[in-house]
């Protein structure tokens, strides 16, 4: 009897096999054929998924933006908590953005990828825009979070700091893949922290 895949499975099967590959080799060497090697599959199923390679890049891309959402909105749910530590937990959400292990920084790597190509790749373009938007609505959120429980310091340009913390962690994100032996995690954490604590009044 034949076995039954579910095609969304298979699906992010092959996104999974494009992350390694942009990963280890660059996003100019995923292509269909390499992506379906790495997948252990036959490039005609992967066309069977995806109608070409610019389908299945949107499709990979899309797939790692939702992955990251989640866990966003995860610690956004936590942060609802009355007894929740918020200094803590906000810290947590941010560094969702940051490749402080094996896992985000696979994410990261590739991500990078992904907005880079989409400065000459217009289908892409709409992802990365999405992401550089949700990155700063998130931001925001944050600091008026601090703001409506009187802790923000006075004086504060909301919109500039909203963009001044999300260049904070794009250059974080940037030069820990970049030099990632100059950058390592707790280094990375103690920025992020240092940057919070700035943001806020004592006590």
């Amino acid at each position: 009897m034949p076995k039954i895949v579910d095609p969304e499975t298979r699906r992010q099967e092959v996104a999974e096999a494009v992350y390694r590959v942009v990963a280890r080799d660059g996003l100019e060497q995923a292509s269909l054929r390499n992506v379906a090697a790495e997948a252990g599959l036959a490039i005609g199923s992967v066309r069977h998924y995806f109608v070409g390679h610019e389908e299945l890049m949107v499709f990979a891309m899309r797939a790692l933006s939702d992955r990251v959402g989640k866990r966003l909105l995860a610690h956004v749910e936590r942060l609802g908590d009355p007894a929740a530590d918020r200094r803590r937990l906000t810290e947590d959400l941010l560094a969702e953005l940051l490749p402080l292990d094996e896992n985000r920084r696979e994410e990261t790597v590739v991500w990078l990828a992904f907005t880079a190509a989409a400065r000459t790749r217009p289908e892409l373009r709409p992802l990365a825009d999405e992401s550089f938007d949700g990155v700063r609505a998130l931001v925001r959120r944050v600091l008026l979070g601090i703001h409506a429980r009187g802790r923000l310091l006075g004086g504060l340009d909301l919109e500039l700091e909203t963009e001044r913390f999300a260049a904070l962690l794009d250059g974080l994100a940037h030069d820990a893949v970049s030099h990632p032996d100059r950058m390592p995690s707790e280094l990375i954490r103690r920025v992020l922290r240092r940057h919070l604590d700035s943001l806020v009044t004592a006590g």
